[in-house]
């Protein structure tokens, strides 16, 4: 076997696991139950460490490198790419698109099909390295979060929301809109983007892209 169990590990049929992939890596917390569960139709590329104790769907995806820690909850067609990290405690739903380069935070919720653009980073703690109210955002379903966004800690981004690139999110985002800047605000609803190359009329619809809408 080219890739490495270690703890008990349960993989359903069909699975695509590049060498150098650790699975059941075991957590130095104490927690209830270290076995690893991934659906079918995975597809693990080198480098990845997927930790015991957590449970993912069908129709996994990981680029090079990615981390994925202990007591995760993920649906399916999660895909996440390389150098990206989601640490533990975290909800993830279905149809979840992580970039490369991001980094999500413990206790976070993420709805499905969220999408996180590359280099998004996630907070959790207003008071570092006081552990007690840590809980990182609740991004809602269909949320797409721009480049080298921050998002900090106990704040919800509504259903379909759009964040520009670069944008620091500091507070509660209302559904369907744009927000962007430092501190991120709402600017106007999504779907009054239109789309600067003319090849689409409207690009977002109720906050969801055209393509999407007609699949």
């Amino acid at each position: 076997m080219p890739f490495t169990l270690t703890e008990p590990v349960f993989l359903w049929e069909r699975y695509d696991i590049d060498p150098g992939v650790i699975l059941g890596y075991r957590t130095g917390r104490s927690i209830a139950d270290y076995s690893l569960h991934i659906g079918p139709d995975a597809r693990i590329r080198a480098g990845t460490v997927i930790y015991g104790g957590t449970a993912i769907g069908a129709r996994l995806q990981t680029g090079h490198n990615v981390v994925i820690r202990e007591q995760n909850i993920v649906g399916d067609d999660l895909n996440i790419w390389n150098n990206s990290t989601i640490d533990y405690g975290c909800n993830i739903g279905s149809g979840v698109k992580i970039h490369c380069n991001v980094y999500v935070a413990q206790f976070s919720t993420l709805e499905d099909d969220v999408f996180l653009a590359p280099g998004v980073t996630i907070a959790n703690d207003p008071h570092p390295l006081c552990g007690l109210c840590m809980r990182g955002p609740t991004i809602k379903q269909g949320a797409r979060i721009g480049v080298n966004v921050t998002l900090m800690s106990h704040i919800t981004i509504g259903e379909g929301v759009l964040i520009g690139a670069g944008s620091v999110v500091t507070r509660d985002i209302p559904p369907f809109m744009v927000a962007y800047g430092n501190p991120a605000r709402p600017i106007k609803p999504v779907e009054e983007l239109v789309c600067p190359f003319d090849l689409v009329e409207r690009p977002y619809i109720n906050g969801l892209d055209v393509h999407a809408r007609q699949s």
